[in-house]
């Protein structure tokens, strides 16, 4: 399998963690998946940012139902390209950003690690500005402190690794139920329309016409498949001790892909929420314009009739913040170590990837504050989305070539498939960079 790639793979991802959790190799089918399950919901955090939650919201209040059906095939375009990222990490013994270091020429993948820091800042400054705002409206701390407070979350990071990957998983898991708890009562109270939420489903096709829509739709897109995502999976998925042979190696991608799939149809499920909230409660009372998160707390309890509502918003928002943050963390470790090869101390490596995001949110939270930080969120989103072909485009040149994948290939079908929604990103991101200009 060796023979596609321009050298031998000696330098392991996240080697602290790399095939520490032991996966039985009999036992029932329940018992083996749940050896796996846990990267998947990692990867699935990153489609419930607080990046979502400015889209979501903008495009609920806006426009009522009509881009759920942006989310929904978002989610389908996500499941497809994180079951391509864990295939390849598991196949290969490589992750994304190994995998374009080896093919690429040096200036190649400079660039593209540029642009992955790019993107994982404006990823991180949606996290923050979202974790900093959460904490604002729960107990009153002012922004810029909030961001301070958000960073410290590497030594969370380095406390949680330091005890296992299992214990980083496990706070993943609760963190992601806290947000599902308080979405499900919120919707209980919003009571929205079903039969409208069923339509809002169906693709319309003033969602491509409309440019106010469609800039909201191409930001959803954005924020619900995430670049960085790609290159954490294929390395995450590395955690387990799978046997290394062609037989225990497609055991290990069907149940990576079962947890992957699940998980992100919970994170459809959220991000669904978040708009069916916005539209049942702001588009449907009149309050077109809501896109701030802030105005969203403060609007939810008069209309929604409930003291706890905007609290319990809060709180998600606070648990999706500090979720990202984390992955956030552990993707920016992945792709400076597989595009640069530097190895560092763990403490060292994640204080250098936090500060890129940090201090960026730093500057723009003292700049602009509160006012105008739903408009850097649906921006930060888009920025991401227009990163996005820079991480497809190799994943699905990777994962269709025989030579670099060996049996693992992608069928004909699959390729297809990959290189149409690869292609159908590409020209949405054009259309958004002369709709822009």
């Amino acid at each position: 399998m060796a023979q596609g790639w321009k050298s031998e793979n000696v330098s392991k991802s996240l080697p602290e963690v790399h095939a520490s959790i032991p996966v039985p190799e009999t036992g029932s089918f329940y018992k083996r998946l749940l050896a796996f399950a846990g990267p998947g919901l990692m990867v699935a955090v990153g489609y419930m940012d607080p990046g979502n939650w400015a889209t979501d919201i903008a495009g609920g209040s806006r426009y009522g139902y009509t881009l759920l059906s942006v989310i929904l095939i978002s989610s389908l375009f996500a499941m497809l390209l994180q079951h391509l990222s864990l295939k390849l990490g598991i196949a290969t013994g490589r992750d994304l950003a190994q995998a374009c270091r080896d093919h690429f020429s040096r200036p190649v993948a400079i660039a593209l690690w540029v642009l992955c820091e790019i993107a994982i800042a404006a990823c991180d400054l949606a996290e923050v500005i979202g974790s900093a705002l959460a904490l604002n409206l729960l107990f009153g701390i002012p922004l810029t402190v909030g961001v301070c407070i958000t960073a410290l979350d590497v030594l969370l990071l380095l406390y949680l690794q330091h005890k296992g990957f299992r214990w980083l998983e496990s706070i993943v898991a609760a963190l992601i139920f806290v947000i599902l708890l308080c979405f499900a009562y919120e919707l209980v109270l919003a009571r929205p329309d079903i039969s409208a939420l069923l339509g809002g489903l169906v693709p319309q096709k003033e969602v491509v016409t409309n440019p106010g829509m469609l800039y909201i739709a191409i930001g959803i897109l954005g924020a619900t498949v995430m670049p960085h995502n790609l290159y954490l999976h294929s390395s995450i998925v590395q955690t387990r001790n799978f046997s290394r042979t062609d037989s225990g190696r497609r055991n290990a991608i069907r149940f990576a892909t079962i947890d992957s799939t699940v998980s992100l149809f919970m994170a459809f499920f959220i991000n669904a929420a978040i708009l069916i909230l916005s539209a049942a409660a702001f588009h449907n009372s009149g309050h077109h314009q809501v896109a701030d998160i802030t105005d969203a707390h403060r609007l939810l309890d008069p209309l929604l009739g409930a003291t706890l509502a905007s609290i319990l918003f809060a709180v998600a928002l606070l648990a999706s913040g500090q979720n990202s943050t984390l992955t956030g963390t552990l993707a920016g470790q992945i792709v400076m170590e597989g595009f640069l090869n530097i190895r560092l101390k763990p403490w060292l490596r994640r204080l250098i990837t936090r500060l890129i995001a940090i201090v960026p949110a730093l500057i723009v939270t003292i700049l602009y504050g509160e006012h105008g930080t739903s408009e850097l969120l649906v921006f930060s989103q888009v920025i991401l989305s227009i990163q996005l072909s820079f991480a497809v485009v190799p994943l699905v040149m990777f994962t269709s070539d025989k030579f670099k994948m060996g049996a693992f290939v992608n069928p004909r079908w699959l390729t297809v498939l990959s290189w149409l929604v690869a292609g159908l990103i590409i020209v949405l991101n054009v259309v958004l960079l002369i709709g822009t200009i």
